[in-house]
């Protein structure tokens, strides 16, 4: 086949222009205190020295403008949410739990004052809280309750005697679990209970609880545990909580979406319990987001290690002239890192395309309920293919540099282990991409309160369902490209940017619309509900990646269109063809089962992945380099010899 040429030299900082984005400035100005501020490695430190130096490097951030970022400016924010949520990211280079304590404390618990309080609240904490002087939690996830959020089992019923709230854990399945900041740091909590006033529960609504004293001891009522040493983010002081009887003030509920009177009196401006439960989290996704970014600057991290200890370690002679061979000249090699050097970039500009997104509508003065479902259904989608990809990729960068990839000092065992729980943080992907199927069978139905199996399989049941393909990103470009693709069923074609596109979005409709399809046929016939989505689960995660698949596809290549620099441009048009390609390698069987690509077309995928990734080879250090990582952040033994 007629391979696409790359020039021989590629300037890596123009590849950094392309990647740093809308943020560019921001991110420079990131890197450059990163860069003046040393950040020891805490693979050698116990439990207690590893949180007592996270919360010192909290209080260093603390002195800088990057907390204050995504707060507004009449508390001393700067109104950026995109640059805050980038600013998170960017934590991701270094240790995690850095990362994870930041966001807790200014992501989450400061999230949840700033979106779901009002100007009681934003007054009296928002200061402090970007100061470092009030340190909270975020305690939503229970013993018995991780991703099932609405149902909740710890209570804040309202006692219009006295005039508060009195919350309560009514057994240890209710216990508040794996929640940052409570175990050793965390003075205040927002605490997601079930409200009930007048004998009648409202759904879950958030409170603000303190949970220690002046002195730093429990508050009255609330017991705290530590939940220990975990298999990594250690530097994170997770604990449990639980409530008995513990009394706060009728003002301690994050009113913006509810509110109870003196007398009892529950009032809000969205009418339905269930809607209102789903408008609330919906706004809380900035971690979700956050969390996508990190692991992808971990990701980023450990396949820049990687690379270059590739080309320095050599085995195994050249017959002939009696030379080792570099490591990375092997084609196995190559095909370790490099398709998943392709998928880091592909991830990243999908990320900014979300942070775009997410920055544009929670920054907006009016709540467009469409874009905002579909903003928090690309946030879950992106979160989980992100995390999934650092996993496995953090594990095949720690496998290419052999034993010494295995050792504490070379970063990536810290990083594996980091990482892993990420998979599960701030969402079980697996429910994540559930979500993504839900609203992508739903097409964001304005009853959209009722995401259980039985509404999904009801509402399918009733529609005439088809995939509708809602292009994200370029949208003009891609529809160009399409339209001026051969449709040949040659070799060549397999480099065309038109007929990949269109590859990706039939295959999404085609899953799409087989899952609408089997729902439909199942719940028509009065079959239990529940049943017929969990015998279709299989069909509905893969509807979910799938989509997100042509997503970051289309982001990618939106990111083509606005590079400016004509050799970047190049390397970025192969880097993404090996994204598509091995994408459709890993994926053959369904493209064979279902006519997309003939046999002899699949072999050529194989061969064309192996020569991209020899012609990307020579450029596996630049691409690296270009994510412009702090050196103190790759400052591992094993690249020093």
């Amino acid at each position: 086949m007629d391979l696409p040429s790359i020039p021989a030299k590629v300037d890596a900082a123009a590849l950094t222009s392309v990647l740093d984005g809308h943020w560019a400035e921001l991110r420079h100005q990131v890197r450059t205190q990163m860069a003046e501020n040393q950040f020891r490695e805490s693979f050698d430190l116990d439990t207690e020295s590893h949180r007592v130096q996270v919360l010192e490097q909290m209080r260093e951030l603390a002195k800088t403008d990057r907390p204050r970022l995504g707060f507004a400016r009449e508390y001393g924010g700067a109104d950026d949410i995109g640059g805050s949520v980038m600013s998170f990211e960017m934590l991701g280079f270094g240790d995690l739990s850095l990362m994870v304590k930041a966001g807790v404390q200014w992501g989450l618990f400061g999230g949840a004052v700033q979106l779901l309080g009002t100007e009681r609240h934003h007054e009296r904490y928002l200061r402090p809280i970007m100061d470092l002087d009030l340190l909270g939690c975020f305690a939503m996830t229970e013993t018995g309750h991780g991703s099932d959020v609405q149902h909740l089992n710890t209570t804040a019923e309202y006692d219009p005697a006295t005039r508060e709230f009195v919350i309560n854990t009514p057994d240890r399945s209710a216990h508040k679990t794996y929640i940052g900041n409570a175990a050793r740091d965390g003075r205040m909590a927002v605490v997601f209970a079930q409200l009930i006033t007048g004998g009648s529960g409202r759904g879950v609504h958030a409170f603000l609880v303190p949970i220690r004293d002046d002195n730093g001891d429990a508050a009255t009522g609330v017991r705290i545990e530590d939940c220990g040493p975990k298999a990594g983010l250690n530097g994170v002081d997770n604990g449990r909580l639980a409530f008995t009887q513990v009394r706060v003030p009728r003002e301690a509920l994050l009113n913006r979406y509810a509110d109870v009177a003196e007398d009892g009196t529950y009032s809000s401006p969205i009418e339905s319990d269930g809607r209102r439960f789903f408008t609330m989290l919906g706004t809380l996704i900035r971690g979700r987001v956050s969390v996508a970014g990190s692991a992808g600057s971990a990701t980023k991290r450990a396949l820049a290690l990687a690379v270059r200890y590739g080309e320095m370690r050599r085995q195994f002679e050249r017959p002939g002239d009696g030379e080792e061979v570099v490591i990375l000249d092997y084609r196995a090699h190559q095909r370790k890192l490099l398709p998943a050097l392709a998928t880091s970039y592909a991830l990243h500009f999908a990320q900014e395309e979300l942070v775009r997104a997410l920055h544009d509508i929670q920054g907006g003065t009016d709540t467009d309920e469409r874009a905002q479902r579909e903003l928090e259904s690309r946030a879950a989608g992106v979160k989980a293919v992100a995390t999934w990809h650092a996993t496995a990729t953090i594990q095949t960068a720690r496998e290419a540099c052999g034993g010494a990839g295995y050792l504490s000092e070379n970063l990536l065992p810290s990083l594996k282990a980091d990482t892993d729980v990420f998979t599960t943080f701030e969402g079980d992907n697996t429910v994540l991409l559930q979500l993504v199927a839900k609203g992508l069978l739903t097409s964001y139905k304005e009853d959209f309160q009722d995401l259980s199996a039985m509404g999904t399989v009801k509402f399918a049941a009733e529609q005439l369902l088809g995939a509708v393909i809602e292009r994200t990103a370029a949208r003009q470009a891609i529809e160009r490209l399409i339209d001026a693709s051969p449709r040949r069923d040659d070799e060549d074609s397999l480099f065309d940017r038109g007929w990949q596109l269109k590859l990706f979005e039939d295959r999404e409709e085609h899953v799409l619309d087989g899952v609408a399809r089997r729902l439909r046929r199942a719940g028509a016939d009065d079959a239990d509900p529940f049943e017929v989505f969990n015998d279709a689960q299989d069909h509905v995660l893969q509807a979910g990646r799938v989509h997100v698949d042509r997503v970051v596809l289309e982001a990618f290549v939106a990111a083509i269109e606005r590079c400016a620099d004509p050799d970047a441009r190049t390397v970025l048009e192969r880097l993404c063809d090996l994204y598509v390609l091995s994408n459709i390698e890993a994926d053959r069987a369904w493209f064979l089962e279902h006519g997309r690509i003939s046999s002899t077309r699949a072999k050529a995928v194989v061969t064309a992945v192996n020569e991209l990734c020899a012609l990307l080879r020579p450029h596996a250090r630049t691409l690296v380099d270009a994510f412009a990582i702090p050196e103190q952040f790759l400052a591992a033994p094993m690249l020093t010899g």
